[in-house]
């Protein structure tokens, strides 16, 4: 039994550009290579996002949850992002 499996795959020419790219500089021996490495990045960095969660997004909701005066409201929060806005187009039109 096989061990691989064949695809077929259609990509954007800059993407597919890319791919050619890393086989062409030596990173790579074939492009099934690149895309394998690719897929092993993409699944990496998904079991950080969700580690991340678990650790800081669940303890932050269960601590909020035990104690609901510890939060803050909608309405400050867009206060304080209204705030930090106003702040940034000040910045950018003093330059």
């Amino acid at each position: 039994m096989r061990s691989t499996q064949q695809f077929s795959i259609t990509l954007p020419n800059d993407l597919a550009s890319r791919v050619r790219l890393k086989v062409e500089s030596g990173a790579y021996a074939t492009e099934s290579e690149v895309i394998r490495d690719g897929l092993r990045a993409l699944e990496a960095r998904d079991k950080l996002f969700e580690q991340w969660l678990l650790r800081d997004v669940v303890a932050s909701y269960d601590a909020t949850k035990a104690k609901p005066n510890r939060g803050i409201s909608p309405k400050s929060v867009r206060t304080m992002l209204a705030k930090a806005d106003r702040r940034v187009r000040r910045n950018k039109s003093a330059t």
